[in-house]
């Protein structure tokens, strides 16, 4: 059914006064629930910020969206479990795009790149580095300082691929002669976040979203963000930004979003494509949970979405290879580490 014969159809559908039942855009018309496999446990940024989307796709598209969490392997279950869905459109998936983007660089899942989906991002996220509110360390230089000292800082994160797990090398890197923090991993980024407030561990470096409620109830406390500059969350004091004690840390934006995986037909995206332009880039339901959840909303999708994603896909697999934890040269999906030296 091309645009034009469908927009006849609807206004025909309008004057029967049927408007209501059709679905209130495009060309695809979906006949039953869509999943969107969320590859980390409730609670955590992938989830929370799924979770305000879904129900903006649900009302566009005219059928129910289902949120389905499936953690497991530094989210590397759910996703696989997405590209081998039958790819009829019926079946996404949510993450941070510098996962998708490198899972098989370190082997998690195999033969897959940031080119096998549709990207549709909506927020980028930024890791804080929290203590326990009982903690001793008033900033984050007293912070690194312990932290270089082996065994004495325990740090709460979702795993080595987790936004959190990822701060930490990235923050072990950046410090002169490493940091000697032991990493303790937790099914997701809320249990981590719970750990550090509850004292099972010493710190985290989730992201600000999964702290936010902890730390405006005074659980936890906020030392930096992993940005050059400073974060403004709704009712907190901003949080310095990490380059006033790491000046040269490479920074790049954490960008977050759903994905489709390639290979349904045209007008699945196409419908998708028209629905985050007109309704996910202008919602205030966003809007508002990012400013009271300290992310960026920004929201893109198709070929902006994947320039935008790139630098922090370059960097995080090159990073990989760095720490010695890639399986395979990142040229091999299409990533170039020559500039990252």
């Amino acid at each position: 059914m091309t645009i034009t014969t469908f927009g006849r159809a609807l206004g025909l559908s309008a004057a029967l006064g049927l408007a209501a039942a059709a679905p209130a855009l495009a060309e695809w018309q979906p006949d039953r629930p869509i999943n969107i496999i969320v590859p980390w446990s409730a609670g955590g940024s992938t989830d929370q910020v799924t979770r305000v989307v879904a129900p903006i796709l649900e009302e566009a598209l005219g059928t129910p969206i289902v949120v389905v969490n499936q953690p497991g392997a530094s989210g590397s279950i759910g996703t696989k479990a997405a590209l081998d869905a039958p790819r009829d459109g019926y079946t996404w998936t949510a993450n941070a795009i510098a996962n998708n983007a490198t899972y098989a660089v370190t082997g998690l899942v195999e033969d897959t790149s940031i080119d096998d989906y549709r990207i549709y991002l909506h927020v980028a996220n930024v890791p804080v580095v929290s203590v326990n509110a009982d903690a001793p360390y008033q900033d984050f230089g007293e912070l690194l300082a312990a932290m270089k000292e082996e065994g004495t800082v325990t740090v709460g994160t979702a795993g080595v691929n987790s936004s959190g797990g990822m701060a930490l090398a990235a923050l072990n890197e950046a410090a002169e002669g490493g940091l000697g923090a032991r990493m303790v991993t937790y099914d997701g980024g809320n249990p981590a976040v719970l750990a550090a407030a509850a004292g099972e561990v010493m710190a985290t470096t989730q992201l600000a979203v999964e702290q936010t409620e902890m730390i405006k109830a005074g659980q936890i406390r906020p030392l930096a963000v992993l940005s050059d500059k400073a974060l403004s969350v709704e009712g907190l004091d901003p949080i310095p930004p990490i380059t006033e004690w790491l000046p040269d840390m490479h920074i790049a934006p954490d960008y977050f979003g759903v994905f489709i995986p390639v290979g349904a037909p045209d007008e699945v995206y196409e419908t998708v494509d028209k629905v985050w332009q007109e309704h996910v880039m202008t919602s205030e339901a966003l809007k508002s949970y990012a400013t009271e959840r300290g992310a960026d909303f920004n929201p893109s999708f198709g070929e902006d979405a994947r320039e935008r994603a790139m630098p922090v896909v370059i960097a995080e697999a090159c990073s990989r290879v760095t720490r010695g934890e890639a399986v395979m040269d990142p040229s091999e999906i299409g990533i170039d580490c020559s500039g990252m030296d």
